[in-house]
């Protein structure tokens, strides 16, 4: 079999790509040949800089939005078969032998570009499934980095009115104004008073977390209209500091919603908490129909044998830096 490259995260800030020959399927798996992975900006500049709350154990394969075409199937595989262009949660390689039961075939008139996608938009897809958003409740979402448009837009979707979205880069808000948000707040001292302005309302009914910065969360809980929730999305990168609980959260009656997608279920969905397989054929559903739209998003492509590039430019943290593929063929 040809020889296959696959990007490793050495160490810290230290990202090579390896030669690998992976292995024939085995029963219930496939082989997989990339078009195109999508970087998740967030998680993986965490792992590749190993900030807080990683865990980080070296080397490591990232990535886990691919999209792909089947190379050769293996034994008890059903519904599949070589030649079916699928997504998948592998890592950023030339190649990728998995489990069948993670790969769904990409509907026909869905670019890989967009299919690429997948599984932010389930990631995204947290915040509006947990926080359980009622027809006409208001939204407010803090940050517009990929995850938090994408989250905008499925808030819309699941019928919050108005959808709000904050961050401090205009560049960012305009953004989320074509994708997802019926309006948009720049961060700062008076945050509070602004929102107030739009809603006529002393904060919002739902409040997402979808920065990662620890100093956020005590923004989501100030901005929470009492017996609110407030679902943290972004995965915080350290402590967060100046917490009253009987002011922030007890005496308002918030409701603090963990939004990792670790809390998935394996095997049935319930309400506020589907499978991941649900979640990502939902996702390709949404994607396909247009009814959300990541085109916008896409703000760099990188050939695969540039891929230390692509990733210094992730160390950078360019603000512009949305949607970054690795083109494989």
């Amino acid at each position: 079999m040809m020889s296959s490259q696959r990007a490793v995260i050495m160490s810290a800030g230290h990202v090579a790509l390896e030669r690998f020959d992976p292995p024939l399927p085995q029963a219930g798996q496939v082989l997989l040949r990339a078009l195109t992975t999508l970087i998740s900006p967030g998680t993986e500049r965490a792992f590749f800089l190993n900030l807080d709350n990683t865990d980080a154990s070296y080397p490591l394969c990232p990535g886990y939005s691919f999209v792909g075409v089947i190379e050769a199937c293996g034994a008890e595989v059903i519904g599949l078969r070589a030649g079916d262009r699928v997504v998948c949660p592998a890592p950023h390689a030339s190649r990728a032998l998995v489990d069948a039961r993670a790969c769904l075939r990409v509907p026909a008139e869905l670019p890989d570009e967009s299919a690429a996608f997948f599984n932010l938009l389930a990631i995204a897809m947290q915040g509006a499934r947990k926080a359980r958003i009622e027809l006409g409740e208001s939204v407010a979402i803090l940050g517009a980095g990929i995850v938090g448009i994408l989250a905008m837009r499925l808030a819309q979707l699941s019928g919050g009115l108005p959808v709000i979205g904050i961050d401090l880069d205009l560049q960012r808000l305009d953004l989320a104004r074509r994708v997802g948000a019926d309006n948009t707040l720049v961060s700062g001292s008076a945050l509070a008073r602004d929102l107030q302005e739009i809603l006529g309302a002393a904060g919002a009914n739902v409040v997402i977390e979808a920065t990662g910065a620890p100093s956020e969360v005590t923004t989501a809980f100030r901005l929470a209209a009492e017996k609110g929730r407030v679902v943290l999305l972004g995965s915080a990168r350290g402590d967060t500091e100046g917490v009253n609980f009987y002011r922030d959260v007890h005496r308002k009656g918030l409701r603090i919603i963990g939004g990792h997608e670790i809390t998935r279920p394996r095997h049935e969905n319930s309400p506020g908490y589907w499978t991941q397989g649900s979640e990502h054929r939902v996702c390709l559903d949404l994607l396909a129909r247009r009814r959300v739209d990541v085109t916008p998003l896409i703000t760099h492509r990188y050939n695969w044998r540039d891929f230390p590039r692509a990733y210094a430019h992730l160390a950078a943290w360019d603000k512009d830096a949305l949607g970054i593929l690795i083109e494989w063929t």
